[in-house]
């Protein structure tokens, strides 16, 4: 039995909506997740300013939501229709609403950081994913409408009962007798929270008695929501507010490779409630985080070149870098047979990674020392066609020489991954005429810790 909320608080949400859109020319930039909280943010919006009189709606809305590129795909694909279909209805209904994704550039994305660079996945100590993909493209967004604006509006569905530690954050940038809030980072950025004083029955009591004013069927969240056992992973714009989210792998939506949590429960619930198709996502994201510390498949070095300790006396061990090189070829042929594996149901294009992702990560390769190219080749292995790529420039060697190049560093006792950095950076100084800058390059690389490395003895490996 769905018990009517209190129909002054929405009237007062609304009045107090119309209120602060009205008392300045600053527009307004509202998150979007694609949950409960967001929804209801959303919609309340929505219905306050279509109540006011046209000539009064007198500045924009950009409702915006992240995409990280690994998004559940159920909820992504839900995040994409709603965001269509407000803009739909704003447009006929003549609403100041416009809806956008931002996602992270190629260069911080999930599948870069990892299989590119080699971050090693993330956990609760060290969430480098979070500003990359999630903080960062919001607040470029925010910052483009800064310059062109001057100030903007963050309108955002955080409610002071989710958390102890949120509820505290926010009263810390609450400036007393004011309804906006100082944004930490953005020093021309201020947060308006419409719904903070919002429990939890307010939210689902709202959502299943008011019909969505764009023709969404908010029965079909909270079946969503029952379904995958979770929650909203909420857009964060703001670095202290990140610490108080908390993971959205556990038990809510968020990024389906999600490695900070021992499990995802809602891409289990998913499987569990009928979605079979999105078990070989589930195990490959296991199977990610299980060899996370798998020290064969980790660097001895960081990448900045130096090594480093981790334990004392007997315990005393070497630290772990990056994934290897070898380590992220594998990480990518998984992937992309997983990516053979995953039939969705809903979008037959659908694809793990990007076109985007894949060249850019092949240009990582091929400067760490990746001379013979393996990124092709594993990509047509598992796909069964190419890519565009561009071939235009040829090996650095052939296969036989990098063998006797390996021979040779082998009978000398020369670290082969040293003689290939310094060869990059001879390459990559190759045709011009004045190479200044090439000393220091070739000087950085031989002051790493190349003596001592693979030499370490007394500790563990």
């Amino acid at each position: 039995m769905i018990n009517i909320l209190n129909d002054n608080k929405i009237d007062d949400t609304i009045q107090n909506i119309q209120a602060v859109y009205l008392m300045d020319s600053l527009p307004w930039v509202v998150g979007y997740s694609g949950g409960k909280d967001s929804t209801v943010l959303v919609q309340l919006i929505f219905q306050a300013i279509a109540k006011l009189p046209e000539e009064k709606r007198h500045k924009k809305i950009y409702v915006i939501s992240s995409d990280t590129l690994v998004e559940t795909p159920l909820i992504i694909a839900s995040i994409n229709k709603t965001l269509k279909r407000i803009e739909d209805k704003a447009l006929e209904l003549d609403l100041p609403f416009e809806t956008h994704k931002v996602r992270p550039e190629t260069e911080k994305s999930f599948w870069s950081s990892i299989i590119g660079k080699g971050y090693p996945s993330p956990r609760q100590k060290f969430r480098w994913c979070t500003d990359r993909m999630k903080i960062d493209p919001a607040n470029k967004f925010i910052k483009d409408k800064v310059d062109h604006f001057g100030e903007v509006i963050m309108v955002l569905g955080v409610r002071d009962s989710e958390s102890a530690t949120r509820a505290q954050v926010m009263e810390n940038h609450t400036v007393e007798g004011k309804i906006l809030m100082r944004h930490s980072t953005l020093s021309n950025a201020y947060v308006y929270a419409p719904i903070r004083s919002f429990v939890l029955d307010d939210i689902w009591n709202y959502l299943l008695s008011e019909p969505s004013p764009w023709g969404n069927d908010n029965y079909e969240l909270h079946g969503l929501y029952q379904s995958s056992s979770g929650g909203e992973c909420p857009l964060i714009v703001d670095k202290e507010i990140k610490e108080s989210a908390g993971s959205c792998g556990n038990s809510r939506f968020g990024c389906w490779t999600c490695t900070v949590v021992k499990e995802d429960k809602a891409v289990n619930g998913f499987i569990e409630s009928g979605e079979e198709w999105l078990r070989p996502l589930a195990e490959y994201r296991k199977w990610l985080s299980d060899i996370r510390d798998n020290r064969d498949m980790r660097e001895k070095k960081r990448m900045n070149g130096s090594i480093y300790f981790v334990g004392q006396g007997e315990d005393k061990e070497l630290g772990l870098g990056p994934f290897t090189l070898e380590a992220r070829k594998e990480i990518l042929r998984r992937l992309l047979v997983t990516q053979v594996a995953v039939q969705n149901p809903y979008d037959p294009d659908y694809e793990l990674i990007t076109v985007e992702e894949l060249k850019h990560i092949r240009k990582l390769w091929i400067d760490e020392g990746d001379w013979i190219d393996s990124l092709p080749k594993i990509y047509f292995d598992v796909i069964g066609h190419d890519l565009d790529w561009d071939y235009n420039e040829r090996a650095l060697f052939e296969e036989d020489q990098i063998t006797d190049l390996e021979f040779i560093c082998e009978e000398h006792q020369v670290n082969l991954q040293l003689i290939k950095k310094l060869i990059n950076v001879e390459k990559n100084y190759s045709g011009y005429r004045v190479r200044r800058g090439l000393f220091q390059e070739f000087d950085k690389i031989l002051k790493q810790d190349w003596l001592h490395y693979g030499k370490v003895e007394g500790y563990k490996e």
